[in-house]
């Protein structure tokens, strides 16, 4: 996969992430404290910032109870 594929798919996800969190209305740091995951990197990610693990992709998925996979449509 190229870099800028790879960047495209940063992007996605974290659009993905931002628009989830919102729908559920929830916070940065309310997302934070339900997935253990730093409100920084929850930052990061939406952002597009940080190429982030399956691992914490897991965390916040099942802190927002949705299938992992939503972060990819």
């Amino acid at each position: 996969m190229s870099y800028q594929k790879n960047i495209d798919l940063q992007k996605k996800i974290g659009k993905n992430l931002k628009e989830i969190r919102m729908q559920k209305e929830l916070s940065q740091v309310e997302l934070s404290y339900r997935s253990d995951i730093d409100r920084r990197q929850i930052l990061r990610i939406e952002k597009g910032e940080l190429n982030t693990t399956i691992g914490t992709l897991s965390h916040l998925a099942t802190a927002l109870n949705i299938n992992i996979t939503e972060f990819f449509i």
